[in-house]
C-alpha cells in the first residue's frame, strides 16, 4: 500500500501555508487527509529549520474531524491515550497501537481477497432473493412490458408469488395508513 511510493513531501512555509512538492501547490489539512485516505504517507517539513511536523499535522487532522463528529475515537480511549502520556505504561502503548492497526489493516486485506474468491452465485438463498426481486418489480411494474423480468406470462407458481406479494403489500399499506391516521 504505502511502501509503493515514498512519502509525499508537504513543505511549511513561514507562513503556515503547506506546499506539496509534487503538485507545486498549496494544500489544506483536508487534501493531506485524502492523500492519506489513499494509502500514500506523508511527510511535513519545516522549510527553514526541516524539523518534521507530520505528527503534529497528523494530530490536527485527527482533532478537526473529532471536533466536527467524525468521531472514530471513543472517548475512553481518548482517556487512556492521555493517561498513557503520564504513566509509565507510555512505552507500551505505542508500540501496542501500532500493532493493532497492522493487524487490523492485515485482516481487511485477507477480507478483500477471500471476498474476491465468493461465487455470490453459491451463496445460500441468493436464488430466492432473486426470485423475490423479479416478482416484486412485476408486482410493481404490474406486468408492463419492456419491464425487466417481465419478458412473458408469470407461469401458475410466480402467479401465486405476485398474488401473495400484492397481498403482503396492501397490508403493510393498511398498517401505513393506521400509523399515520
Amino acid at each position: 500500500m504505502s511502501d509503493a511510493k515514498e512519502p509525499l513531501l508537504i513543505k511549511r512555509y513561514a507562513s503556515r501555508r503547506l506546499y506539496n512538492t509534487e503538485t507545486s501547490d498549496y494544500v489544506t489539512l483536508e487534501d493531506i487527509a485524502k492523500v492519506i485516505r489513499t494509502g500514500r504517507d506523508v511527510k511535513i517539513v519545516d522549510l527553514k529549520s526541516g524539523d518534521d511536523l507530520t505528527r503534529q499535522y497528523l494530530l490536527q487532522i485527527i482533532a478537526e474531524h473529532e471536533s466536527k463528529g467524525e468521531s472514530v475515537l471513543p472517548i475512553n480511549v481518548l482517556n487512556d491515550l492521555v493517561r498513557s502520556y503520564t504513566s509509565s505504561a507510555q512505552s507500551v502503548v505505542p508500540q501496542f497501537l501500532a500493532a493493532s492497526f497492522e493487524m487490523l489493516r492485515d485482516s481487511q486485506s485477507k477480507m478483500m481477497e477471500n471476498f474476491g474468491r465468493i461465487n455470490p452465485m453459491a451463496m445460500p438463498g441468493l436464488g430466492a432473493i432473486q426470485a423475490q426481486q423479479e416478482a416484486f418489480l412485476k408486482a410493481m411494474t404490474g406486468g408492463w412490458s419492456g419491464a425487466p423480468g417481465t419478458e412473458g406470462e408469470a407461469g401458475e407458481g410466480e402467479e401465486r408469488e405476485l398474488d401473495e406479494i400484492k397481498r403482503q403489500l396492501a397490508e403493510l399499506q393498511q398498517k401505513l395508513a393506521k400509523m399515520n391516521g
